[in-house]
């Protein structure tokens, strides 16, 4: 029994590395262009905006409180609203290292 749940489990083992290596389990490169391609179109509205990167560690808040070179002068549901607007739809919680977006600009 012992050697059968051996076998088994090298098996598994095996099929595993196997689909890692051939399908993956991480979004391919194109995946990621094209999602930052699609961020990059104009914003369909009136509200002021500034594209940026984003870095390691880096949120939605730490970006617009840095451009701003202060704290938020808005409620965070008022930023995540607007961030939204600007990107489609996207969620803050989403958005992935080395992609550009719009950000809302506060400082007018």
């Amino acid at each position: 029994m012992k050697k059968l749940v051996g076998v088994l489990l090298a098996v598994l083992v095996i099929y595993v590395i196997y689909f890692d290596l051939t399908v993956g389990t991480l979004p391919s490169s194109a995946v990621s262009h094209a999602a930052e391609d699609k961020t990059m179109q104009k914003p369909q509205t009136d509200r002021a905006y500034f594209d940026s990167k984003v870095e390691p560690g880096q949120t939605v808040i730490s970006i617009v409180e840095h451009q701003l070179g202060k704290s938020l002068p808005v409620s965070i549901t008022d930023l995540i609203n607007d961030f939204k607007a600007l990107n489609e739809g996207l969620s803050p919680e989403k958005i992935q290292i080395g992609s550009t977006y719009h950000f809302p600009d506060y400082s007018k």
